[in-house]
């Protein structure tokens, strides 16, 4: 009898566990935006909440480059003012991971100055319990009180919006139109969270010729997009820029063959990553791969084929904990029946 009672309550035990494992979600906040200042402003981590049901337990993570943003969490009225003097916790190390551990509003921003009123906040609604249940309405972002951001609009997916086409991933034959190239894709044009090869790699495979247009989307007062030249480039001088553009979408027609170099000129912003390196031909022929980026922040050469430095993924937002295939459903089925004889 004692036998049979203590499977019983190991039995117990692991429907319990299984019950939680199941539960459990992680969620990367903005999904492959990260955690960084939108181009579309306050509505597009709430769109990226919309439909999500948060519940105990989950867990967010906040992807995010270290030094160049952070994670606070804050009271509702700090969340509508964006104001960063007395956050509840905060997390200056990306990426973050965050449990959920009380039900309720939860409120998230960037400490980073302006960073929140451009859109860096993340308010959602939190459930005691997770289920099949619908999704629980999240708080809405409220207008930031500077200046609205003109930018594209984002969808939930957080792919930058402009009304052009995304750029193929082969060379246009010679007598096709002149293409438009998302700088970035659906990164935009950020600090990225992977460093100088970000860039580097989004332009490798692709040939630029005389007529296409590079755009660059970003947040207007958070970052900028400057043509400089290969010194400039190498060694992330923004003083003597040869053209500067401050407002999104910068539109950018290559009006000539050869080397083009692009930075921001915000402060850190290149040395970070924030900088892209092209080849244009005159023909629409394939061309060499584009310059490879000459140095990192520290001053190191990055080869053209390293991988960045980037924290594995963690689990999938919607799939359920890996727990289920330690935990066989025959092993439940023979310890159920053993408990019958």
């Amino acid at each position: 009898m004692a036998r049979k009672l203590s499977t019983l309550v190991a039995l117990a035990t692991i429907l319990a566990l299984l019950h939680v494992s199941i539960a459990q979600r992680t969620y990367i906040v903005g999904d492959a935006l990260a955690w960084t200042v939108p181009s579309g402003g306050a509505a597009t981590y709430s769109a990226w909440a919309a439909g999500k049901t948060f519940a105990v337990g989950d867990i967010l993570v906040f992807n995010f480059r270290t030094g160049s943003h952070s994670v606070a969490e804050v009271s509702k009225a700090a969340f509508d003012s964006c104001n960063t003097s007395s956050p509840i916790s905060i997390s200056t190390n990306g990426p973050t991971n965050i449990t959920l551990r009380t039900a309720g509003s939860h409120y998230y921003l960037c400490t980073f100055p302006n960073h929140c009123t451009l859109g860096q906040k993340l308010a959602i609604n939190v459930s005691a319990a997770s289920g099949s249940a619908s999704p629980a309405p999240q708080p809405s972002a409220a207008s930031p009180t500077a200046t609205p951001v003109t930018a594209p609009s984002v969808s939930p997916s957080m792919a930058p919006a402009p009304s052009v086409s995304a750029a193929p991933a082969t060379a246009p034959s010679p007598a096709s139109a002149a293409q438009t190239y998302i700088v970035g894709d659906k990164m935009g044009w950020n600090v990225p969270t992977s460093g100088p090869v970000s860039y580097q790699r989004w332009a490798n495979g692709k040939s630029f010729k005389v007529g296409d247009t590079l755009v660059f989307n970003f947040a207007n007062g958070a970052h900028n997009v400057a043509t400089v030249s290969k010194a400039a480039y190498d060694s992330c001088n923004t003083t003597s820029p040869i053209k500067t553009i401050s407002t999104s979408p910068a539109r950018i027609t290559l009006t000539n063959s050869g080397e083009h170099y692009y930075i921001c000129t915000f402060p850190r912003h290149c040395s970070l990553g924030q900088k892209l390196a092209i080849n244009v031909t005159g023909t629409g022929t394939p061309v060499a791969p584009t310059p490879s980026i000459a140095t990192t922040p520290s001053g190191s050469t990055v080869p053209s084929g390293d991988s960045p430095v980037t924290s594995p993924p963690p689990p999938s937002a919607s799939a359920p904990s890996l727990i289920l295939s330690a935990l066989p459903v025959t092993f439940l089925s023979l310890a159920f029946a053993r408990l019958l004889n």
